[in-house]
């Protein structure tokens, strides 16, 4: 003790100045360090808390979506093993299209797995702001401006997006179909969510936006006819000619391949036009859908040799009549009349080059 008192009443006196600045930095300094210390114990619970729920809930929609995906793929994979399998049976071939199955199973398990990400990534996104106390009432208005904004801007995208979805869920057409989609007519090469892919008849390759598609005329669901007109001359024996074609067709629905194309018999249906010199008789079958036109070009080839076999002559097809345009106007060609064509008008003098004028002064003497 007699040390200490004896260094404090050596040591020199402390001016204001000096004294206030050395305890005071220390004693802020430890009290910014304790409040930090007492906020951090206060509150550690809580973060901790919020950080396992965020943890908890990124694990779950994880899972989720994981688990939901492959529900998803494992069921459109069960279909297309399902439509496989039946294309293999007797009738599977013409019942089943393996191909336009897997296509459309395919979009339709794109669109139920982007939906199920959506749904549940952005639930989960939604439910970590609120763990994080973060006020959503602002995003959500900044995020509906923006969709709308988005939606006029891509609208035609959306619209060929709703199109092919509801076109693939209604089955309207499929790989493999002969249809007439208004701006083209092919067959069905492809099918998407905003494009359909058509062959046309020359070979040509048709993309087709399906918000564009107003109508769809599907030759290939169901069943098709092919239909034939006959044109004979008007003083041959009709009896006799039904029964030619009859037999033609009878023995068309016995032969290779036909047989399979032709679901019913040919049909002579009576006589279509009368005229002074030719008679024109109608033919129709049912046949597999899309196959008509081949089934009317064999019909044809069949019952132009059986008339020709059985002495029955066929009629010219008259010519088309021209219309006669509308009578010319004689005055069309005749040109409006022109104030250049009198001389003395001042149209014309203006247009005339102007004469050379002749010089006032006298010729200079030699």
């Amino acid at each position: 003790m007699y040390w200490s008192a004896l260094t404090a009443a050596a040591a020199p006196p402390r001016t204001a100045a000096s004294g206030s600045s050395g305890p005071t930095s220390l004693d802020e300094a430890t009290q910014k360090a304790t409040n930090a210390a007492d906020w951090i114990q206060a509150n550690w619970g809580t973060w901790l808390t919020s950080a396992l729920q965020i943890i908890l809930i990124i694990v779950i929609a994880v899972v989720l979506r994981h688990v939901i995906r492959r529900t998803i793929t494992k069921l459109i994979e069960r279909m297309n093993r399902t439509a496989s399998a039946a294309q293999h049976t007797p009738l599977g071939g013409l019942l089943v299209n393996a191909e336009r199955r897997r296509q459309r199973s395919e979009a339709i398990g794109s669109v139920l797995r982007s939906v199920a990400s959506f749904l549940i990534m952005g639930t989960a996104a939604m439910t970590v702001l609120s763990v994080l106390q973060i006020n959503l009432a602002p995003l959500l208005a900044s995020a509906g401006v923006a969709g709308v904004a988005i939606g006029f801007g891509a609208r035609n995208l959306v619209t060929d997006f709703l199109s092919g979805v509801f076109m693939i869920l209604e089955d309207q057409y499929g790989v493999g179909d002969e249809i007439d989609a208004g701006v083209a007519t092919g067959t069905v090469i492809e099918v998407g969510l905003r494009v359909t892919k058509l062959r046309g008849a020359n070979g040509a390759i048709w993309y087709i936006r399906n918000g564009e598609v107003k109508r769809i005329g599907n030759l290939s669901q169901g069943w098709s006819t092919a239909s034939v007109d006959v044109l004979i001359a008007a003083d041959q024996d009709l009896e006799r000619a039904r029964e030619v074609i009859t037999d033609a067709g009878e023995a068309m629905s016995k032969s290779e391949p036909w047989n399979e194309l032709l679901w019913e018999p040919v049909e002579v249906l009576g006589l279509s036009e009368v005229s002074l010199d030719t008679v024109t008789v109608g033919v129709s079958a049912k046949t597999m859908p899309g196959k008509a036109g081949g089934v009317e070009r064999e019909l044809r080839w069949r019952i132009k040799h059986a008339l020709d076999a059985a002495g029955i002559h066929l009629a010219a097809r008259p010519a088309a009549e021209e219309d006669e345009g509308a009578p010319v106007d004689p005055s069309a060609a005749v040109a409006a009349p022109s104030a250049l064509n009198n001389p003395s008008s001042p149209q014309s003098l203006a247009t005339s080059p102007i004469p050379p004028q002749l010089s006032k002064e006298p010729p200079s003497g030699r």
